[in-house]
């Protein structure tokens, strides 16, 4: 692998409505393309950390791992 691009914003089946790709499915397509390395940034949960970091390290892909969180100020209890 000698990619010198590394995408840093991507999401699979675990940030629903935005992201389509299982994370095999992913793991399979970074190989494919020769890349070294690939974040995986979901949004506001880490559910895939694991099955992406082991399935990652045994393809010999670096995992970047990542999370879209969202911050506001207050309380989104508040109703004004």
């Amino acid at each position: 692998m000698t990619s010198e691009f590394v995408h840093l914003h991507n999401h699979s089946d675990y940030s629903l409505l935005d992201g389509a790709q299982r994370i095999d499915q992913l793991v399979n397509t970074i190989d494919d393309l020769s890349m070294d390395a690939v974040a995986l940034t979901e949004h506001g949960n880490m559910f895939s950390v694991l099955p992406y970091y082991k399935q990652a390290k045994k393809a010999g892909i670096k995992p970047i791992i990542g999370c879209e969180i969202y911050v506001a100020v207050g309380s989104r209890f508040e109703k004004k």
